[in-house]
């Protein structure tokens, strides 16, 4: 589809404003209109000053939200709300013929029970749910380019499945016993004035949340079985850090063949190291990382890259996977441009380095 001009919606949160910053910037496309209800009337430079150079910052103002007007402005609209919002705009945005990319959770889980359960309300627009591509640019990339309703993946979903999907697709790990940790940065909780997020609560302070059932194990836990073919059940575990951006993921899996001579752990690092390289080894945003290095969140802060590592542990007979990205880029509005970029024709690079 020809794309030209593009709209967001909900532009004023943390992951609105990477849109706008990676939009302002994109070679191939024009942003046209962005709406807020708090901020409407006023420019984006008068909102966000660190755009105030860009020309088209101080002259294009926050609208309130009107899908038949957006129609009009855009041939593709990002979705920046909160889950059970964003489907009251995608349904008249797709009827008026728009390109819908929701940052959301509204579009990602494909059973609707499963969304009811996770997100403790009925699914607001079920009948789009099969249209809808899961937006993992790396693992669904031919669905993306032909889609007009792409569910964006989720930060921590992200962190997950990039590292586990082409271990399971090669059968090199168990599907069950899978546990994650999640370290995340507090603007993974969205631009809001709550207690929890206050400066001083969160400061020299680390604590978990949504213990045993965070909301984003329903899209995990689906596309991992996909992946594996089978019913998949993971614990994941989050956990809130003083930082502002990025998250750190550790992942313990068990090995299909069990390890412990140097010879049988060689050849099984060999395994994994070809799978990944053969998964990822020619992806512009997914960094392999060898030898003794480890991902590290200030080096994939404010880009689209995530990195990922592994280590074999004789001693325990598991395999140590780790990734960092940044939750506003590659977890969210990074990986968004991805797909528009997919969608257009353009390089899956524009915009993004």
């Amino acid at each position: 589809m020809m794309i030209k001009k593009v709209a967001i919606v909900g532009a004023s949160g943390y992951s609105g404003e990477e849109l706008v910053r990676l939009l302002l910037s994109h070679p191939h496309v024009e942003l046209a209109a962005v709406t807020s209800r708090q901020y409407a009337g006023q420019t984006l430079a008068q909102v966000f000053p660190r755009f105030a150079h860009r020309p088209a910052a101080r002259t294009l103002r926050f609208s309130e939200p009107n899908p038949e007007l957006l129609a009009k402005q855009a041939d593709l609209v990002f979705l920046a709300l909160p889950h059970g919002v964003a489907a009251e705009y995608a349904v008249p945005l797709l009827q008026q013929g728009c390109v819908v990319i929701d940052l959301s959770a509204d579009f990602r889980v494909r059973n609707p029970a499963i969304y009811q359960e996770f997100y403790a309300h009925e699914h607001p627009a079920p009948e789009l749910l099969p249209k809808a591509v899961y937006g993992l640019p790396e693992i669904y990339r031919a669905e993306i380019q032909q889609a007009t309703l792409v569910a964006s993946p989720g930060c921590y979903p992200t962190s997950i499945l990039l590292p586990v999907i082409p271990l399971l697709r090669a059968g090199l790990i168990k599907s069950d016993g899978i546990i994650a940790d999640s370290l995340s940065g507090v603007s993974g909780a969205g631009r809001k004035a709550e207690l929890d997020y206050l400066f001083v609560e969160c400061n020299e302070s680390a604590r978990a949340y949504g213990v045993p059932k965070h909301r984003h194990l329903s899209e995990i836990e689906q596309e991992l079985s996909v992946a594996a073919g089978a019913s998949v059940t993971i614990q994941f575990t989050p956990h809130l850090i003083p930082v502002n951006r990025g998250i750190l993921t550790t992942l313990y899996l068990a090995p299909v063949r069990h390890f412990k001579e140097a010879a049988s752990v060689a050849a099984l690092g060999e395994k994994i190291g070809n799978c990944y390289r053969a998964a990822y080894g020619n992806e512009p945003f997914v960094r392999l990382l060898e030898g003794k290095a480890l991902p590290d969140t200030k080096n994939v802060c404010g880009t689209n890259v995530i990195e990922i590592a592994w280590r074999l542990d004789p001693r325990t007979g598991r395999l140590l996977v780790f990734s960092a990205e940044d939750n506003l880029v590659k977890g969210a509005s990074g990986q968004a441009v991805q797909s528009m970029n997919l969608i257009g024709g353009f390089s899956e690079t524009a915009g993004l380095v």
